[in-house]
């Protein structure tokens, strides 16, 4: 299985439209990807960072789920433009992205 985890670092300065994320761009990578491959999708809000009292690094975390690379690669080919396009309409910070297989569980 193959994980891609697209994280929105909390920087000073940054802004992210939660309601949108949530209610637009989630939904859009679902309609544009599930139907090309993605197994499901998961979003993490953070709530605080690992010691006492520290900020979450993260303001979101999503992470997307497919049983093949390929079917990854194609959905991106195919929409990736149309996804990644989108994120300047909720927030001004650029995500990291990781793609990794699942290992272990």
């Amino acid at each position: 299985m193959i994980r891609v985890v697209v994280e929105y670092p909390s920087q000073p300065g940054t802004t992210f439209d939660e309601a949108y994320y949530l209610g637009r761009h989630i939904p859009l990578v679902q309609q544009r990807l599930g139907p090309l491959g993605m197994v499901r999708c998961e979003v993490d809000k953070g709530l605080a960072g690992g010691a006492p009292g520290a900020p979450a690094p993260y303001l979101f975390v999503a992470h997307l789920y497919f049983n093949r690379l390929e079917d990854l690669q194609n959905a991106m080919a195919t929409h990736g433009a149309e996804v990644m396009g989108d994120i300047p309409n909720y927030t001004n910070v650029q995500p990291t992205i990781q793609i990794g297989e699942i290992v272990s569980s």
